[in-house]
C-alpha cells in the first residue's frame, strides 16, 4: 500500500510552519492514541501521524521528503535497489560483479552486528511531565540464552562450518544468458545465509541462541518532557548479533491532559473567574500554579478576556534552556441567580450610571455598538 502524502496526514500545508506542525501534530496524537482510541485502525493512524511528524519537524529530513517524497533517492532503475532481483532472480550487481569483477561487498554472516532497537509507549500524567520523574518498566526483549551462551548448539558441542556455502552464508548459482555466463548470489538455505549448520541444537531456546524475557528497566524522565517526544535509552534494545552491540530503547511519551491547565512548549494557560464587583473595584486573587499559590493583583475597571502573566511558573524546559511562564485570562462572570436586595442594589446602580456619560476608554466603543445599531 502506498503511504499518504505527510502533509496531508497532518492537515497542513507544504508551507506551514514548525509551530502548526507541532500543533497539528498534538491534536492528532491524542486523538489516535491507542490508550484514548479503541476503533480498531487507531494504533495504525497514529504511527501514521508519529512518522509524518519525525519526518516534518526535521529541518533536513522536511527538505528531503520535499524534493524526494517517500522514494529513497539513493534507489537507481525506477525506484530498484542495487541488489534488486528481476525475474530470473539475479541482481544488477552480480552482473557488475561478474563482468567487472568488483560490485558490492555482501556482508559476512558471522561479522558483528548491532542489535534492533526496541520502543514502549509510556502514559504521564500533566504534573509527571512538567517535573519528571524515575520510574521502573518492564519490556519483553531476546537475551542470550543462558543454557548454550548464545551458540545454539547443546551442552558439549558447537556449531560446524556450513559444508555447501563454507560458512560464507551464500552460494553462487552460474547462469548463461545472451550477454554471457552471470554469477547470481544466494543465500544458503542450508544455513539460512548463518554460514553454520548446528547438528545438536539447545534445548532450552531450540539453537536460536536467543531467548524472551521480560526485563526491568529504570527510566529518568527528564521534566518538561511534552507529548509525543521520546527517550533514548542507550544499550536497552535487542541484544546484538555475533558479539555486536546491543540496539537502543525508544520511550514515547503520552501526556494525559489536565482539568485546569493547557500546556502550549514551556508555557501554561488557564482561565480564572472574576465577580463584576472584583473585576470593577480591582482585587486580590489567589491564583493556582503548577509551584503553588500565588497572588495576583486585579485592577480596578478589568474586563473579561484581560490576560495577564507569571513569569517563571511555567514548565522547565527539557533541554535545561530556562523556564516558561503561566498566562491567566480573566472571565467576568455574569450571575444567574439574584436575591431581591442584590437586584435592588444593581436597578440603583442602573439608575445611577444611566445618568453618566462613558469613560474615555470606552468611549469609541459604545459609539460604535450606536452606530451598528442605527444601521450607519
Amino acid at each position: 500500500m502506498s503511504k499518504r502524502d505527510f502533509y496531508e496526514v497532518l492537515g497542513v500545508s507544504k508551507n506551514a510552519s514548525k509551530d502548526e506542525i507541532k500543533k497539528a501534530y498534538r491534536k492528532l496524537s491524542k486523538k489516535y492514541h491507542p490508550d484514548i482510541n479503541k476503533e480498531a485502525d487507531a494504533a495504525d493512524k497514529f504511527k501514521e501521524v508519529k512518522d509524518a511528524y519525525e519526518s516534518l519537524s526535521d529541518d533536513n529530513k522536511r527538505a528531503h521528503y520535499d524534493q524526494f517524497g517517500h522514494t529513497d533517492p539513493n534507489q537507481g532503475f525506477g525506484g530498484f535497489g542495487g541488489g534488486a532481483d528481476f525475474g530470473g532472480g539475479f541482481g544488477f550487481e552480480d552482473i557488475f560483479s561478474s563482468i567487472f569483477g568488483g560490485g558490492t561487498r555482501r556482508r559476512d554472516p558471522n561479522a558483528p552486528r548491532q542489535g534492533a532497537d526496541l520502543q514502549y509507549t509510556m502514559t504521564l500524567t500533566f504534573e509527571e511531565a512538567v517535573f519528571g520523574k524515575e520510574t521502573d518498566i518492564e519490556i519483553p526483549r531476546e537475551e542470550e540464552c543462558n543454557t548454550c551462551a548464545g551458540t545454539g548448539a547443546k551442552s558439549g558441542t558447537k556449531p560446524e562450518t556450513c559444508s555447501h556455502c563454507h560458512g560464507t552464508g551464500q552460494l553462487n548459482v552460474e547462469q548463461n544468458t545472451p550477454i554471457g555466463r552471470i554469477v547470481n548470489r544466494r543465500t544458503c538455505h542450508h544455513c539460512s545465509g548463518t554460514g553454520k549448520i548446528i547438528k545438536n541444537k539447545c534445548s532450552t531456546c531450540g539453537g536460536l541462541g536467543k531467548v524472551k524475557k521480560r526485563k526491568k528497566i529504570n527510566v529518568k524522565i527528564p521534566a518538561g518532557i511534552d507529548d509525543g517526544q521520546q527517550l533514548r535509552v542507550t544499550g536497552q534494545g535487542e541484544p546484538g548479533i555475533n558479539g555486536g552491540p546491543p540496539g537502543d530503547l525508544y520511550v514515547v511519551f503520552h501526556v494525559k491532559s489536565h482539568e485546569f491547565f493547557e500546556r502550549d512548549g514551556d508555557d501554561i494557560y488557564c482561565e480564572m473567574p472574576l465577580t463584576f464587583a472584583q473585576a470593577s473595584l480591582g482585587d486580590e486573587i489567589e491564583v493556582p500554579t503548577l509551584h503553588g499559590k500565588v497572588k495576583l493583583k486585579i485592577p480596578s475597571g478589568t474586563q473579561t478576556g484581560t490576560k495577564f502573566r507569571l513569569r517563571g511558573k511555567g514548565v522547565p524546559n527539557v533541554r535545561g534552556y530556562g523556564q516558561g511562564d503561566q498566562h491567566i485570562q480573566v472571565r467576568v462572570i455574569t450571575p444567574t441567580k439574584l436575591t431581591e436586595k442584590q437586584k435592588q442594589l444593581l436597578r440603583e446602580f442602573s439608575e445611577i450610571s444611566g445618568n453618566e456619560a462613558p469613560d474615555e476608554q470606552h468611549d469609541s466603543f459604545f459609539a460604535k455598538v450606536k452606530r451598528a445599531i442605527k444601521g450607519e
